[in-house]
C-alpha cells in the first residue's frame, strides 16, 4: 500500500469518534509511526504500550501465558487495552482495545512458523485474526510492514472506516479470522464477572462536554433514582466547574450480592428517562 493510501486511512481513523489503546509486541511497529505522524492523532490514540520483554508481557497480563505469541494472548491484550481505553477516554466516546503479538523473522533462524495474532475489542465485538507467513520470503522489515498493514485495516474496520487495500499476503498466507458479537445482556454479564471495568450509557448527548478533562462521579445503588441524587450532582458540577457529570451504578458491591442483568437495566432506564427529558 502506498504512503498516500496509508495516510488516507489514518486520516479517516482520526476523523472517527473512536478512541483507542494499543498493546503491541513482536511486530506491527510501523503502525505507531503511521498513526502518530498524521495530524489528529490525539483524537484517536490514548496510549500505546510495547511490552516487548517476557517480564513486561507477564506484568501486563498479570500471569505467565501458556504461549506469548498466540490467539489467546492477543485476545487478552485487546481486552486489557479496551479496559484501559475505558478509563482514559472522553465519557461517551466509543473505545477500542487493540492487541498484537508476533513472532517474526529475527537475527536467529526460528524453528517455528513466522506468524502473528491480532485482536480488536469494542463494546459489542471481539475480532481475532491469525496470519502465518511464508518463511524466508521477506526480511524482518518487510514482515513488520505486512503485519502493520493488516493491523491498520483491522483498526479501520473497528472504527467503521472504509479501508480496501492489498495487504501484501500471498495466496497461501490467508488470515484465519473469527468474530464474536455481544448484545447488551452479554456485555453486562461481562461487567458483573469482572471482565470489563464498566459500561457507559451516554444519555445526556445534547451536552457538549468534549473539552472536559475531569469527571464528577456520584456512585450509588439508585434504587430508586430521586431528585436528591440529581441535586447532589448539580451542586457538585457547579462547584467543580468544567467537568463531566456521571452517575455510577455499583453493579458489584462488597456488602451486597451483585446486581443481576435485569436489575441493572431497570435502574439504567431511570437515567435514560431523565437524560432524554433534559436534551
Amino acid at each position: 500500500m502506498s504512503e498516500a493510501g496509508v495516510r488516507a486511512v489514518v486520516e479517516g481513523i482520526h476523523s472517527s469518534p473512536t478512541q483507542a489503546v494499543l498493546f503491541l509486541s513482536g511486530g506491527a511497529s510501523q503502525i505507531i509511526g503511521w498513526l502518530l505522524s498524521v495530524p489528529g492523532a490525539s483524537n484517536t490514540v490514548l496510549e500505546t504500550v510495547v511490552p516487548y520483554s517476557r517480564m513486561s508481557m507477564i506484568q501486563l497480563l498479570s500471569k505467565i501465558p501458556s504461549k506469548f505469541c498466540s490467539q489467546d494472548t492477543a485476545e487478552d491484550m485487546a481486552l486489557l487495552a479496551y479496559n484501559r481505553a475505558l478509563k482514559l477516554s472522553t465519557p461517551g466516546s466509543p473505545v477500542l482495545g487493540v492487541g498484537f503479538t508476533g513472532s517474526l523473522a529475527s537475527s536467529r533462524p526460528k524453528l517455528g512458523d513466522h506468524r502473528f495474532h491480532l485482536s480488536t475489542r469494542t463494546a459489542d465485538r471481539l475480532w481475532v485474526s491469525t496470519v502465518t507467513l511464508s518463511k524466508g520470503l521477506r526480511t524482518r522489515d518487510e514482515e513488520d510492514k505486512v503485519s502493520s498493514h493488516i493491523l491498520l485495516k483491522a483498526i479501520a474496520n473497528a472504527c467503521r472506516v472504509p479501508a480496501t487495500f492489498d495487504s501484501g499476503l500471498t495466496e497461501s498466507e490467508v488470515s484465519d479470522e473469527c468474530e464474536k458479537q455481544f448484545d447488551e445482556d452479554q456485555e453486562l454479564e461481562q461487567l458483573i464477572n469482572g471482565q470489563i471495568y464498566f459500561k457507559i450509557y451516554p444519555f445526556a448527548s445534547g451536552t457538549d462536554m468534549s473539552s472536559a478533562e475531569r469527571k464528577i462521579i456520584l456512585s450509588g445503588s439508585f434504587n430508586p433514582l430521586h431528585d436528591g441524587h440529581l441535586k447532589l450532582l448539580e451542586v457538585a458540577a457547579s462547584i467543580c466547574g468544567d467537568a463531566y457529570p456521571c452517575f455510577e451504578i455499583s453493579a458489584v458491591n462488597a456488602d451486597k450480592p451483585p446486581l443481576t442483568v435485569s436489575q441493572i437495566k431497570d435502574r439504567v432506564k431511570q437515567f435514560k428517562k431523565v437524560g432524554e427529558g433534559r436534551q
